[in-house]
């Protein structure tokens, strides 16, 4: 039976292999990249914008972000990041507003179950893991550097 189930699963292989498009990698490299530079220049256009209209240089980071976060899940809601991002890749995954946009859709996905189980549940789903890992992870640097700074 196991020499028969590798024939299957080689014969799929293979068959698997024979239809996969060709990844046209430098395309999705050259997309990403541009894509991603563009959502940073709208980042840097607010960050000059709040600058020049005299908000304090330490706030500034906080506005961009608010604004950056607001905007990632406006598109979300209109459905345009998600053709944003098939186009781009990476390229708009590592911008703050994929962590916006990570955020919104499953909570926009889940909304039929209610605002409890569904929106508020799964709202968390892929950012809640970040958010635990990087709030531990600076929990524990905090430590160490604590430790360190008594010696």
């Amino acid at each position: 039976m196991a020499v028969n189930e590798k024939k299957i699963e080689s014969k799929f292989q293979d068959l698997s292999n024979q239809t996969q498009p060709e990844p046209h990698l430098l395309k999705h490299c050259i997309n990403a990249f541009v894509v991603g530079g563009l959502i940073c220049d709208v980042g840097q256009f607010f960050t000059n914008y709040f600058l020049n209209i005299g908000i304090a240089k330490d706030d500034v980071g906080t506005y961009v972000s608010i604004v950056m976060v607001f905007i990632g899940a406006f598109l979300t809601g209109l459905g345009v990041y998600d053709k944003i991002a098939s186009f781009a890749g990476a390229g708009t995954v590592v911008p703050i507003t994929g962590f916006s946009n990570s955020i919104v859709s499953p909570a926009m996905e889940f909304k039929k179950e209610g605002f409890v189980f569904g929106v508020g549940a799964k709202m968390f789903t892929i950012a809640g893991p970040v958010l635990v890992y990087g709030i531990s992870s600076s929990v524990i640097v905090g430590i160490i550097y604590y430790v360190i700074s008594l010696m």
